[in-house]
């Protein structure tokens, strides 16, 4: 899925699999705020190929699992990754900030639920949600969700 084998990545940060190292910083940050009391995470996120004939190409995936010390979490996990691309391709160009916050309406969250996920207002993800919707074409939530689970 990655472009790459398994061993390859065996010892290596997760960085290279993101868009950004900005974005890779944010959803560890996420992930840390977010883990359940036995350590469970999941969520869908927009990642790289990192080599093979698709090599630098974004796409979504749906990710879950869970670290084996919630005290650290970054420090050791399982994880396993689904390549949706099948069904969700990444369309209009979007920022990282605006990939992020486009996977949240999807799960259903409100704009007080992802800020609050976030680390941001409210206020900053309708500004996001409004960005999204006039990329998109959207003039209601629902739909900007529709497009985005078509595009």
């Amino acid at each position: 899925m990655f472009g790459t084998t398994r061993d390859a990545l065996i010892g290596r940060s997760f960085e290279l699999l993101y868009p950004t190292p900005a974005e890779f910083e944010r959803t560890g940050a996420r992930i840390v705020a977010s883990l359940d009391a036995r350590g469970w995470y999941a969520d869908e996120r927009v990642m790289k190929r990192i080599g093979g004939a698709q090599r630098d190409a974004l796409f979504w995936c749906q990710v879950s699992g869970r670290t084996l010390d919630p005290r650290q979490p970054h420090a050791a996990g399982i994880w396993w990754f689904e390549d949706l691309s099948a069904k969700r391709r990444v369309g209009l160009e979007l920022t990282p900030r605006e990939r992020e916050i486009a996977a949240l309406p999807i799960e259903g969250l409100t704009s007080k639920q992802i800020g609050k996920q976030l680390s941001i207002s409210p206020r900053t993800v309708d500004v996001y949600r409004r960005r999204l919707m006039q990329k998109h074409r959207a003039s209601t939530t629902p739909e900007l969700v529709r497009k985005l689970l078509r595009a």
